[in-house]
């Protein structure tokens, strides 16, 4: 609470602080008033005093320019009148002399305008007419141009939007696929995005190609896909071997790039391809890895780790690249199939060689078996022959002691053979 004493009566009588304030309040904005008004006048009286001061010099200016003016007009008055004299003179002599000229000059116009009068008629006709011409011409040169340009511009802006679509497509997809699939479903989702991409330009860019699964693990591991392509003749113009690999980002062992490199390199030996690529979206902050195509052909021979944007891009430049070298696969692998041809007549010529020479040992041996047996049967004649020769000189001995023999060589020292030959001998001649 607040005491207040009132100035005229003396009373003094009590307020509360809402009232004090506001009674304060009205004596400052009096206050303030007041001064304020005291201000404006002020300024009011400034600005007229101003204002007086500048009309006084103002006048003082006009007056030292019109004075300045007016002594200029009299100068050039002064002058402009000798000049009028001269230049009537010279005015009337120049008029004279032109009228002549142009007296002169109609005549002589007058004489060609008739002569010229039709020519100059046709040469304006042909003129115009070839202006318009040349101006029909210009304005359809124009239009075709006009419509060119439209055509032009929009179809560049209908291909960069539509380039520009299938980046924001492709960008959305890849970003979905971070937030959506497991880790496992992230991989199979990009060998997925790869294949189609792949099929949906197979049939006009790569009719000739082979890009499937690789399903053999015959040699203990197998890479994600094989591709290779070969010209209509069947030889292979380029083959690469295809790994692709991704982690959601809630994985939490982060796998990096090199870790892959050493098995996608053997199975790209093993599986007898040119070319190795790694497809990742791993490390996705890398500034190294996010240029697009990275050669790691100074850790192993030809091998590339790309992002799947550059998928079909690389498959590309590796086969535009292969393309110039097909020449010379052409080349050596006729060379090859004729060395396979030579081979193959080497060794059917050794093959027969090697088959005549068992066959003519074998009969060698069977020569030399049968003259062995011959030997021996002649060898066994022979002796048949000593044989038969000791018969013969045998029975020819007994043939000579058969014909030596006589009845007396029979009875010689035998009496009773004797006697009985000689009872035979007699009863014969009786």
């Amino acid at each position: 609470m607040h005491n207040i004493k009132c100035p005229e009566c003396g009373n003094t009588f009590k307020i509360d602080d809402t009232g004090y304030a506001n009674i304060l309040k009205q004596v400052r904005d009096e206050e303030f008033e007041i001064e304020l008004n005291k201000r404006i006048l002020l300024a009011e009286e400034s600005k007229n005093q101003a204002i007086e001061i500048a009309k006084k010099n103002i006048k003082l200016e006009m007056q030292e320019f019109t004075q300045v003016k007016d002594k200029r007009i009299q100068e050039l008055t002064s002058k402009l009148d000798m000049s009028e004299i001269k230049t009537s003179l010279a005015v009337k002599e120049a008029k004279s002399i032109a009228e002549k000229e142009r007296d002169s000059i109609a005549h002589k116009f007058e004489r060609m305008k008739e002569q010229n009068e039709f020519s100059q008629k046709i040469a304006i006709t042909e003129a115009v007419n070839q202006f318009q011409k040349e101006r029909d011409e210009y304005k359809t040169k124009l239009e075709k141009a006009e419509i060119e340009k439209q055509l032009s511009e929009k179809s560049l802006q209908e291909k960069y939007s539509i380039q520009i679509k299938d980046r924001d497509d492709a960008i959305n997809r890849l970003r979905d696929m971070k937030f959506r699939l497991s880790t496992k479903m992230i991989g199979e989702s990009l060998e997925q995005h790869c294949e189609t991409e792949f099929n949906r330009i197979r049939a006009t860019a790569f009719p000739n190609a082979y890009f499937e699964k690789d399903n053999d693990i015959s040699t203990g591991s197998k890479g994600d896909y094989i591709f290779r392509d070969s010209d209509n003749s069947g030889t292979e113009i380029v083959s690469i071997m295809f790994e692709m690999k991704n982690e959601s980002d809630t994985t939490s062992t982060k796998k990096k790039n090199e870790d892959f490199l050493k098995e996608l390199n053997k199975d790209r030996n093993e599986k007898n391809c040119e070319y190795a690529v790694l497809v990742s979206l791993l490390e996705p902050d890398s500034d190294f890895y996010n240029t697009g195509i990275v050669d790691l052909s100074h850790r192993y021979p030809k091998m590339y780790v790309v992002r799947p944007q550059c998928f079909i891009p690389m498959i590309t430049l590796l086969r535009n690249a292969a393309m110039k070298s097909l020449i010379y696969k052409s080349e050596l692998a006729l060379i090859k199939s004729q060395n396979i041809d030579i081979t193959n007549f080497e060794n059917s010529l050794e093959i027969f060689k090697n088959a005549f020479g068992k066959n003519y040992s074998l009969a060698s041996r069977r020569f030399e078996t049968a003259i062995q047996e011959i030997d021996k049967s002649i060898q066994h004649l022979q002796k048949t022959k000593d044989a038969l020769i000791g018969a013969d000189r045998n029975l020819r001995l007994a043939n000579d002691k058969a014909q030596e023999i006589t009845i007396k060589k029979l009875t010689k020292n035998n009496p009773t053979m004797i006697e009985k030959f000689k009872n035979t001998t007699n009863k014969k001649a009786a």
